[in-house]
């Protein structure tokens, strides 16, 4: 059998069929006697085993990431929480409230190296389930929290872990099933983030109104909890990275290693890799755009309010975003399949940035002076950032495989995942420290600050992404 026949539908490069030979010499080579014969010929995956991984991991990530997505609901009702009595955010700042859903963000993605460790070292189904069941966990001891600091702990840390566990393997495993159409697949995949935030919003508003927030937790934990385990059962590698990562388990288990030690090793970049512009580059950009990325959907709700929204057209603004998140990941897909999905991440995240400078800080300003203009602003600025912004993360995998090689992506995406986990971390409280009130119901222009520091950050980011395309095409092989 031709080694042309190992290679998945669709992939245009000759990357595939080398690492395939490479991974019969290094299975069959004489002086490691602990290596295995050389492996079965993987099969050729099918259509439908194709739209399977894409539906499971749609799954997964809609349902953990549109629940992340989706908290600036509880954002805008802890704010005006804060306010009353004998609450346990009483007096608590919009900043202070923002570490949760930040958290939630940030480790979603800083917990990367390790998920996609895991994902290796056991399967994607053990790494997606461990995820669903701390999901789970961190809904119901929120649902229990008395204290600003639990639900840091709880809504906060704990969901971000388990949206982590449920969205790296998903992320990690999908893009290798697709090539030519790779990124109209990603951009289907990861459009669950806008569908889910489309879908979430509005129901854990209506849930919180109806039932109290703590009941809407746990009834959204539930069903998290159910929806990534049905996920779970599907999610696999490709029949290439499986025969890879086969070998390499089998050269590590040769190694003296316990147990307990092996379950934190995690994949590091090769040196080579990380010594060149195009890595530095990556990590700059990706750091800035996750700097602003997550702010404005968290402070869509509670800023509405300042234009005269009442707390459920706060939340269908988020939905309103969600909806051009899922559109524009889909659309901006597929052009970049046809025009370069370096090309495409560096114009929507140029846009994202033109779109801040030119919509949401003119809606601050103008939004106490004259409503109708602030309003008309910031519903453009919510479509546009939808479109545009979201995109950057549908891209962001498959170019990662168009730069840095499919047999580097495992390790350069956990890394540069976690780099996106911390920017979050760095940006999102710091943009909410610039709204000086502890109230949610201020002035537009108390938001101008934040604008400007968002718009500052996609800005640098944009010139971050001209960087990386500029040293692709300079030396387009690692």
């Amino acid at each position: 059998m031709s080694v042309q026949t190992l290679r998945p539908p669709d992939i245009e490069t000759p990357t595939d069929s080398v690492e395939l030979s490479m991974l019969s010499q290094l299975s069959s080579r004489a002086d490691e006697p602990s290596a295995p014969a050389t492996p079965a010929a993987p099969l050729k995956p099918t259509k439908l085993r194709q739209v399977a991984i894409c539906t499971a991991s749609f799954l997964c990530i809609f349902t953990t990431c549109g629940g992340v997505f989706s908290f600036g609901v509880y954002q805008e009702l802890y704010q005006s929480m804060s306010q009353q009595p004998n609450t346990p955010f009483t007096g608590a700042s919009p900043a202070a409230i923002d570490i949760i859903g930040t958290l939630s963000a940030a480790f979603m993605t800083i917990g990367a190296p390790l998920a996609t460790a895991w994902t290796k070292r056991f399967s994607p189904r053990v790494a997606v389930l461990i995820g669903a069941a701390l999901s789970f966990a961190a809904a119901l001891l929120a649902s229990h929290s008395t204290a600003l600091w639990h639900f840091i702990l709880t809504q906060g840390f704990l969901m971000g872990l388990g949206t982590c566990f449920s969205y790296m393997p998903a992320a990690t495993v999908a893009p290798m099933w697709f090539g030519r159409r790779r990124g109209l697949a990603m951009g289907i995949i990861l459009s669950g983030t806008g569908v889910g935030g489309l879908v979430w919003a509005p129901v854990m508003h209506a849930l919180n109104e109806h039932l109290g927030f703590r009941n809407a937790l746990r009834i959204s934990g539930g069903v998290t909890t159910a929806l990534v385990a049905a996920g779970a059962l599907v999610l696999d590698w490709d029949p290439v990275s499986k025969a890879r990562i086969e070998v390499e388990k089998a050269r590590l288990a040769a190694r003296p290693r316990s147990r307990l030690r092996s379950l934190w090793d995690v994949p590091l970049v090769d040196m080579r890799i990380a010594r060149t512009g195009k890595f530095g580059g990556q990590l700059l950009a990706t750091f800035l755009q996750s700097a602003a990325y997550y702010t404005p959907v968290f402070f869509f709700s509670a800023y509405a309010r300042t234009l005269g929204y009442s707390p459920k057209q706060g939340a269908n603004f988020i939905a309103i975003n969600n909806a051009f998140n899922a559109i524009g990941k889909i659309g901006l897909g597929m052009l970049a399949d046809r025009f370069g999905r370096i090309n495409m991440l560096l114009i929507t995240t140029a846009i994202s940035a033109v779109a801040s400078f030119v919509f949401w800080m003119p809606s601050t300003l103008l939004g106490a002076r004259d409503l109708a203009a602030g309003r008309g602003l910031f519903v453009t600025y919510s479509i546009m950032y939808g479109t545009f912004a979201s995109a950057y993360v549908s891209l962001f995998p498959a170019a990662l495989v168009e730069i840095f090689g499919p047999q580097n992506f495992a390790s350069v995406n956990g890394i540069l995942y976690m780099a996106r986990g911390f920017g979050t971390l760095a940006g999102t409280p710091s943009a909410g420290a610039t709204v000086h009130s502890s109230s949610h119901d201020v002035a537009p222009s108390a938001y101008f600050g934040m604008a400007t520091m968002i718009s500052a950050l996609l800005l640098a980011a944009s010139v971050g992404v001209v960087w990386v395309r500029w040293e692709n095409k300079r030396s387009p092989m690692c």
